[in-house]
């Protein structure tokens, strides 16, 4: 007996070394942790239990019966963070380059599929070179596996994906399908077809960052949603997220014991406007003012600014938050910042997190470029989102709320729930001068000598009748004029009157959203 207890800890040593010692010396190098380094950092410490150490490939061709490692490139297994149980994945590219096989791909599947039986997230941990090209189509096919289980458990477990390496090829599309990515600065990158491929096809000269670094997925495609200055960042950022959702859309997310009192008045928001409707101010500040104890963890900050959307905590509670930012386009919603809020908006719907939305828009951006890009459809995605989303919605219109921009942001129309106004918001089909200026048009041409004077007039009377809360107030479109400085108080009261919410959608196969 001793003799096997022997082997098998001389197995599993075997195992522990991946690739083996000066392939892990270079990848360290490199400046990259090992796959197991990067479970260590990321689940409670002796949390994890692994499965498939042992399992190697099968394939036999180019000599591959030759270089054979346990595990065959991927840990895989369960642990928890914070208590709470997760799937894990974590690919090994001291190990032929982290290409994934058969094998490979069936250990994967195996925790995505036990995750959904147990009701658990799943996190990736990305660092591979792609399919293994020795195995040909098995390595395709073991792709298609992992896609589909990444498309069958998205809305019943949360997945997050970490891109800590490569990212190539075909291996792109499962991170792309999971909830939330984060990638590490010039250390990972994700794209279709690599530089070399690039150049002959198109000739472009291009290397890996620029072409799939993370500042260009997380700033211009909007693939990943944070990145990262360390593989440890990197895998801080994914713990935070994990910290604000459920294990499975069956369950409410986890609730905190916060001693931020809700009743805590904050006198600064009073006077946080600036006088003039058309000057910008940092909406950051009503979310962080407002959120228990400032604490906001912001999703894709760098891509599409002027929306603003992220996680928080009211009185304990995990919520979403949707608010524009007049610092940048002035608050306007354009075709990426509407699908940026669209996907956020289905992923707290998905997952019972509750939606605050702070609205100060003008409208949609005008031009040919938003219009030839599609502004109609990329705009109705968040009507869409809205609409659908069954959760508690709770609704501050903090300035503007212009067109159909007023109806898309959580409307009372589109179900919100409790929709509240500051006294500053300006609730109206669009601003005063515009308004004053189509309505008086007639006027404003026969009397060219008195047309500022009577445009003036006019854009005074029409702001003073139609641009206040108080007209949708009196419609009962807006459940209630609040102070400012009461505003984290309102919003924790209808949060928490709103927690028993039940709500339903017709029966249906699933909707037909305007991708």
């Amino acid at each position: 007996m001793e003799e096997k207890i022997n082997r098998l800890l001389q197995m599993r040593q075997q195992a522990l070394q991946g690739g083996g010692a000066d392939k892990v010396k270079k990848h360290h190098k490199k400046g990259r942790n090992t796959a197991r380094e990067r479970l260590a950092m990321l689940l409670d410490e002796g949390s994890f239990e692994e499965f498939d150490m042992f399992k190697t490939h099968r394939c036999h061709h180019f000599d591959m019966d030759q270089s054979e490692f346990p595990g065959d490139g991927v840990v895989t297994g369960y642990g928890t963070i914070d208590g709470r149980l997760v799937y894990v994945f974590s690919q090994d590219f001291t190990v032929l380059g982290g290409s994934l096989s058969e094998t490979f791909a069936e250990k994967i599947c195996k925790v995505m599929d036990m995750a959904v039986q147990n009701g658990a997230p799943v996190i990736g941990l990305n660092d591979s070179g792609g399919a293994r090209i020795q195995e040909g189509i098995e390595s395709l096919a073991g792709y298609s596996e992992i896609f589909l289980r990444n498309v069958r458990s998205s809305g019943v477990v949360p997945q997050l994906s970490g891109i800590f390496g490569p990212c190539a090829g075909g291996a792109v599309y499962s991170p792309a399908l999971t909830d939330f990515t984060v990638m590490v600065r010039n250390n990972s990158y994700m794209f279709l077809t690599g530089p070399r491929v690039v150049k002959a096809v198109t000739h472009e000269e291009v290397d890996e960052e620029t072409l799939g670094g993370a500042a260009v997925h997380t700033g211009k495609s909007g693939v990943a949603h944070l990145a990262a200055d360390s593989e440890e960042e990197a895998i801080a950022s994914l713990r935070e997220i994990f910290s604000y959702i459920p294990q499975n859309n069956m369950e409410a997310p986890p609730r905190l014991e916060s001693d931020d009192p809700p009743e805590r008045e904050i006198e600064y928001l009073n006077t946080l406007l600036p006088k003039s409707p058309n000057q910008p101010y940092d909406i950051k500040e009503v979310i962080l003012n407002t959120v228990d104890k400032g604490r906001f963890s912001e999703i894709q900050p760098e891509f599409a600014p002027n929306l603003v959307v992220g996680f928080a905590r009211y009185g304990g509670m995990s919520v979403g938050v949707v608010a524009n930012q007049p610092q940048v386009l002035a608050g306007v919603l354009d075709n990426d910042a509407s699908v940026k809020g669209a996907r956020f908006v289905r992923f707290c719907d998905a997952f019972n997190i509750p939606l605050v939305t702070l609205v100060d828009v003008p409208g949609f951006l005008p031009g040919t470029v938003q219009e030839y890009g599609g502004i109609i459809r990329n705009g109705a995605k968040l009507l869409y989102a809205y609409a659908e989303a069954t959760v508690p919605k709770v609704t501050v219109t903090v300035r503007k709320a212009y067109g159909g921009a007023y109806c898309v942001m959580s409307s009372k129309h589109l179900k919100g729930d409790i929709n509240y106004a500051w006294p500053s918001a300006e609730i109206a089909v669009m601003g005063a001068k515009g308004a004053s200026e189509i309505l008086f048009a007639k006027e404003l041409k026969q009397n060219p000598g008195e047309a500022q004077r009577i445009l003036a007039e006019k854009e005074q009377e029409y702001a003073e009748t139609f641009a206040n809360p108080y007209v949708a107030a009196r419609r009962g479109y807006v459940d209630d004029v609040i102070l400012p400085s009461r505003t984290r108080f309102r919003i924790i009261k209808a949060l928490t009157m709103l927690e028993n919410k039940q709500d339903s959608l017709p029966v249906k196969k699933h909707g037909n959203i305007p991708l």
